[in-house]
């Protein structure tokens, strides 16, 4: 059974980048624009660029661990891409470090009740 809450489809994707906003922080860059639908859809993505696939694994957890701590607090209706950068798969990176960086990005916009 899929989860209807994760972004999947490609069109999706390119609306989000064509006509959603962005911001970009230390750890992370968000992709945002509201869906209509009123729940929440999230993706989580780690390019090559970051590292091999234990890095590239290790920040989409961080960012996963991040988004549950603190989903309840974004409105509905929106469709959220979280991106890593290379900095989020340093050895010396916490949890913590990157779910502020993701919430400075949030509060930045706008999406932080």
């Amino acid at each position: 059974m899929l989860k209807p809450d994760v972004l999947r489809n490609k069109k999706d994707f390119s609306a989000l980048y064509a006509k959603g906003k962005s911001a970009g922080g230390r750890y992370v860059v968000l992709f945002f624009r509201k869906n209509n639908l009123g729940r929440n859809r999230k993706a989580f993505l780690a390019s090559k660029k970051v590292g091999n696939s234990v890095r590239r694994n290790r920040a989409r957890r961080l960012m996963k661990e991040s988004y549950r701590l603190f989903a309840e607090r974004l409105p509905l209706g929106y469709d959220f891409l979280f991106i890593a950068r290379k900095s989020a798969a340093d050895g010396g990176v916490k949890c913590r470090d990157v779910g502020d960086s993701m919430r400075a990005l949030l509060r930045k916009n706008g999406l932080w009740k």
